[in-house]
């Protein structure tokens, strides 16, 4: 008989239920209920740091792949919950196991399958745990439901315009309850009325933002405002007055608005919380539905009509189907490929809107130019299609008159290769999904009764620095994930360029814009304009640096 034994721990502690004594203690069972078998024939499967809320582990992947290749008699674990809480998921694996006539025994709540009360006990069992779960997440919403109702500030970065500040209060009982308000910060305060009040002027984020610049406004942290970090202003509720406009705008939206409209003194801020959904990928922002809306204890800066006119304009910005994003220019072959000598920004098309020229006219502009104005960088423009051309016929007469291209092409192929057979570190997998689970358990802490207000400051100061860490690890893997993505279309690029050698100047003129600009990547390590000159670097210096 052949034994497959699968174990998973959320959270790495070292003790208890640890994945090596959930092994140890499945061994045990099998070793008495089954004494002739041999360790052979036992196979392992150990998940560490892997939630139990959907069913992408590696290790339970790789054992759903195993039980349809190598079909074992038994699947053996040690508590139910440690395959699923979910009742989809169990009876999935439970409905796949009976087709192929596998038995599955779980050791803690002694079920057997491979018996009917097993089965009818296994079913129900996964019912509760389910139940347990969603019966968490419940009393996670209505405690943070109670926490809003107080107005408190929780913990983390305070946003632009407040600071965190403890307060204490005395209880009935004669104890000494500490919380944390936000306190104003009037220089910062001020910006902030500056950018409501210019973007409703200007219904521009790159507007606002080149304003602020020539004005010398910078971030707490001595840097310009991003355009990301502007817009994140204008969406925040913790500047919008508590007045009726701002009651009416989410009830409408249907939030979950812990007051009611006559508590709007007109005073107050409003405080949001439950505005991301952790569980997913990159925490997204929630519906406003889902948000849990109170009045905080700091006093507001932007009055409710204003501010619900800023998200009405923000919100019409939102490209759709019928109303595409701007583009610079679809068909520039070097935007954001040339590099400003000046400044050492990216460059990028931006057509022309002068009267009278040319609608297909644009120019290459220095990316921190086109945010700031000449306050960043005055680096003169260079015109869009003779750059083109420039560099294009550059390289078209290096592929017929220099033999170097035929090597390069050669070491780009070796280069790709090479890059291939890398992968992308496991471990990246590994820990994001530990902060997640840290995360999801930091946030189940919530839910217990009698919690304070120092332990919870704690939690969100460590909640945050978890979700930074998550933020790193999805970077890092996103970018690694874009990188070999790249590769297979790069490597036949490069087979089409150089099965076609024999001709080509002529491939070259033949080529789309998209092909072109593929190219260009392949062959072009870098441009770099200095306000006179277009300097061309080639990818692995094989043919060194031309001046155009």
């Amino acid at each position: 008989m052949r034994f497959f034994i699968y174990s998973r721990k959320s959270v790495y502690t070292g003790k208890g239920e640890s994945v090596e004594n959930q092994i140890e203690m499945c061994k045990q069972y099998i070793r008495s209920k089954f004494p002739d078998v041999v360790e052979d024939a036992i196979t392992i499967y150990e998940d560490e740091g892997f939630s139990a809320k959907d069913t992408i582990r590696p290790q339970f992947q790789r054992m759903l792949q195993d039980i349809r290749e190598r079909k074992p008699d038994y699947i053996v674990c040690y508590r139910l919950d440690r395959i699923s809480r979910s009742v989809s998921d169990f009876s999935a694996l439970i409905e796949e196991l009976n087709d192929r006539n596998i038995s599955f025994i779980c050791i803690k709540e002694e079920f057997d399958t491979s018996k009917p009360m097993g089965k009818a006990m296994m079913y129900i069992a996964s019912v509760f745990a389910q139940l347990e779960r969603e019966t968490i997440a419940e009393r996670v919403r209505d405690n943070m439901c109670m926490l809003a109702r107080t107005g408190r500030w929780l913990g983390g970065t305070p946003p632009t315009g407040y600071r965190s500040e403890k307060q204490q209060e005395m209880l009935v009982d004669g104890k000494i309850k500490i919380s944390c308000r936000l306190k104003e910060s009037p220089d910062e305060l001020q910006v902030v009325g500056t950018i409501f009040e210019k973007y409703l002027e200007l219904h521009s984020l790159t507007g606002v933002s080149k304003y602020l610049i020539r004005q010398g406004i910078q971030s707490r942290n001595g840097t310009w405002y991003s355009l990301l970090g502007i817009k994140e202003i204008l969406h925040n509720p913790v500047y919008c007055i508590a007045d009726k406009e701002a009651f009416s705008y989410f009830t409408a939206q249907h939030a979950n608005v812990c007051f009611e409209e006559k508590d709007c003194k007109g005073r107050y801020g409003l405080l949001a919380y439950n505005k991301r959904d952790y569980k997913k990928k990159h925490a997204p922002r929630q519906s406003m539905d889902q948000w849990i809306v109170a009045i905080g204890r700091h006093r507001g800066e932007i009055p409710g009509k204003k501010w619900v006119a800023v998200q009405g304009i923000l919100q019409d910005s939102i490209p759709t189907g019928k109303k595409p994003a701007n583009i610079h220019n679809e068909s520039s072959l070097l935007s954001g490929r040339i590099i400003c000598g000046k400044c050492g920004s990216r460059m990028f098309a931006k057509r022309r809107s002068h009267p009278g020229t040319a609608g297909g006219e644009f120019d290459y502009i220095c990316g921190n130019k086109l945010r700031g104005g000449v306050c960043l960088c005055d680096c003169q423009n260079i015109s869009g299609s003779q750059a083109d051309a420039m560099v294009f016929a550059y390289l078209v007469n290096l592929a017929e008159e220099s033999p170097g291209i035929c090597k390069l092409l050669e070491a780009l192929k070796r280069d790709l290769q090479k890059q291939t057979r890398e992968d992308p570190p496991a471990c990246i997998e590994t820990k994001l999904h530990r902060c997640d689970d840290a995360i999801s358990h930091l946030v189940h802490t919530l839910s217990q009764d009698g919690v304070g207000a120092a332990f919870i400051q704690h939690v969100n100061n460590r909640i945050e620095a978890l979700e930074q860490e998550r933020s790193s690890l999805l970077q890092e893997r996103e970018q690694l994930q874009m990188k070999r993505n790249s590769i297979t279309g790069l490597h036949l690029e490069i087979e089409r360029l150089a099965g076609s050698l024999s001709d080509l100047k002529g491939l070259l003129r033949s080529l789309s814009v998209q092909e072109k600009r593929s190219l260009i990547h392949l062959l072009v390590q870098r441009i770099v304009w200095d306000g006179k000159n277009l300097h061309v670097f080639l990818d692995l210096a094989s043919n060194g640096t031309e001046s155009l």
